[in-house]
């Protein structure tokens, strides 16, 4: 009972995913997700291009990679600013919910599917280099970030 119970949940997320609310809920996804790989994420991070990136996300070995939610074909029609991201990154994936028309994204970047609870890779980035320097700035710009954003308090939910 408890299984279904929590089907009906997940599929009624899933079903009130709309505009407004899409975002803020793949973004939580998404982070579940790169945590629970070992990578840690900044919401929001604007970069020295003044371009800001949905997600940020560092690994272990100090690479990066960005994260841009589309959630609506509008938003993705709308919006065309991704290009100027591949310079600060090592890796960039699009995000979508379940439902998207996966074929609008370029084939030649990685694609996501996320929602309120994860998110699985479709399709992986293809990899960039960064110099040295920039990504020397990009970490530190993120440990800098990160230590004046407000503690996340465990189970608290991403707004």
């Amino acid at each position: 009972m408890a299984n279904s119970l929590l089907a009906r949940a997940v599929s009624e997320e899933a079903a009130a995913l709309t505009r407004s609310n899409a975002s803020p809920l793949m973004a939580r996804g998404l982070l579940r997700s790169f945590a629970a790989h070992g990578l840690v994420c900044l919401p929001e991070f604007t970069l020295r291009s003044g371009r800001r990136a949905d997600l940020l996300c560092l690994d272990a070995k100090s690479r990066i990679t960005i994260i841009e939610i589309k959630s609506s074909i509008e938003d993705f029609r709308s919006d065309q600013k991704w290009p100027d991201y591949l310079d600060y990154c090592d890796s960039f994936y699009f995000a979508v919910p379940e439902g998207f028309p996966q074929e609008l994204i370029p084939p030649d970047q990685g694609l996501m599917v996320a929602d309120g609870y994860g998110a699985t890779v479709i399709r992986e980035s293809a990899s960039f280099t960064l110099s040295a320097a920039r990504r020397r700035s990009l970490v530190l710009q993120f440990a800098q970030l990160a230590a004046r954003r407000p503690p996340r308090v465990a189970g608290a939910a991403v707004r």
